[in-house]
């Protein structure tokens, strides 16, 4: 049983490489397309940067958990994962039209706004990682 179990080592590292090569990504773009600057601002205490920045990544991360669950190769996990990261980048782009002056806000450390901005995110994701169950 062991033995059999380690024959899954490969595609176990696999997808665990691949998810985290994209959560890194993720991470980078997103905070390369917002206009404040998150790492700046969470680095001298602004808790508002560290909860939406946290709301963007579990919204990411839970379709992209779905998409590793149930992708059939990693052919079919890049592409999925590609939809969760595009879903997401979307929902930021759509919430920075819905909420004034959403950049002001999280620098003014406003933690509402955040907390609003991250539950979105993170609901948005929720519905994303659903839809790709398929």
């Amino acid at each position: 049983m062991i033995l059999s179990d380690l024959f899954n080592l490969p595609a176990f590292v696999a997808y665990l490489g691949l998810g985290i090569l994209y959560f890194v990504a993720f991470i980078v773009t997103y905070i390369w397309i917002t206009p404040q600057r998150e790492m700046a601002l969470i680095s001298a205490g602004n808790l508002a940067a560290a909860i939406s920045l946290a709301g963007a990544a579990i919204g990411f991360v839970l379709p992209l958990a779905s998409a590793i669950a149930h992708s059939v190769n990693l052919a079919d996990l890049a592409l999925w994962g590609l939809v969760a990261w595009a879903v997401q980048l979307l929902t930021h782009l759509v919430l920075r039209l819905v909420v004034r002056d959403l950049r002001g806000k999280i620098e003014a450390n406003m933690c509402s706004v955040a907390l609003f901005v991250a539950v979105v995110a993170t609901c948005v994701g929720a519905i994303n990682a659903a839809a790709m169950t398929y």
